[in-house]
């Protein structure tokens, strides 16, 4: 019958889970002996009980967690919103830069020059002429610091995420385009309907790259003034001289982009999954 499975079948599917079985006792064993080997180099160095007063007291890191984790809250904020921006203005950069025929050559130009500005600058570099040099204009309705810091990593990181977005849109063959304005449908109706939906699955695993990188920038905005987990954490070391808030500050910062980067690492497997 149809439904039955032969020995040899059986025989080879009880191969694979042995052969699974003793692939994962091998990695854990080894596992165990890297990480025995670590902390017995670590904690048998001559320095150990110096280092683990600076970085490692518990009394300082519980003390320091609340004003940390407040802080934490603020880059939570920061990021979501520059996401968002980062995006939708990398996005737009991306269409521009896309556009054909010569009557859109300065907005093409434009685009090119703003992608290899920002790319090439240093993001350190941006924040402080931003948070440092615009106030020093005295405009009327000058945003905050915060604002300004935040305007400085959209504008930074949209330059990325522009030519990530261009190269998916670049990737869908020009035969689909041919094929939707046959049929009919604008340019405008053809890159929403047919091109954007292909070109933003191709290039999520990279998208989310970048999310991850903004969510570790999110920190330099400390630089500044406005007292985020960094911040704090600064203001913590300096009244107690002692480096354990930096430490928490950096495992908030671990525990927030973990969620992201499972995220980032299941998309990129379902993608490679549909393309082979």
């Amino acid at each position: 019958m149809s439904g039955q499975v032969s020995p040899a079948q059986l025989d080879r599917i009880r191969y694979r889970r042995r052969q699974t079985v003793i692939s994962v006792l091998i990695a854990a064993a080894s596992t165990f002996v890297v990480g025995v080997l670590l902390v017995v180099g670590v904690t048998g160095a001559p320095g150990w009980d110096r280092v683990r007063e600076s970085f490692l007291d518990p009394s300082v890191a519980w003390d320091a967690l609340p004003d940390i984790a407040e802080g934490l809250w603020l880059n939570i904020r920061l990021l979501f919103f520059c996401a968002i921006g980062s995006l939708a203005l990398g996005l737009l950069v991306a269409l521009l830069r896309t556009l054909r025929g010569p009557v859109f050559f300065p907005v093409r130009a434009l685009a090119t020059g703003y992608t290899y500005t920002f790319r090439g600058l240093p993001l350190i570099i941006v924040l402080y002429v931003l948070t440092l040099g615009v106030p020093g204009l005295r405009l009327r309705g000058m945003p905050s610091v915060l604002v300004l810091g935040g305007i400085a990593l959209v504008i930074t990181y949209s330059g990325y995420l522009a030519e990530v977005f261009r190269a998916g849109i670049e990737s869908v063959h020009p035969s689909q385009l041919a094929a939707a304005r046959s049929l009919g449908l604008t340019y405008r109706q053809t890159m929403r309907h047919v091109v954007l939906p292909q070109a933003v699955r191709r290039v999520a695993p990279p998208l989310l790259n970048d999310t991850v990188a903004l969510q570790k920038d999110v920190g330099l905005v400390s630089l500044a003034g406005p007292i985020d987990a960094v911040r704090a954490a600064q203001i913590h070391t300096a009244e107690t001289f002692n480096y354990t808030p930096y430490i928490v500050a950096g495992a908030l910062f671990v525990l927030l982009a973990i969620p992201l980067i499972a995220v980032t690492d299941w998309v990129t497997l379902r993608a490679a999954r549909r393309q082979s």
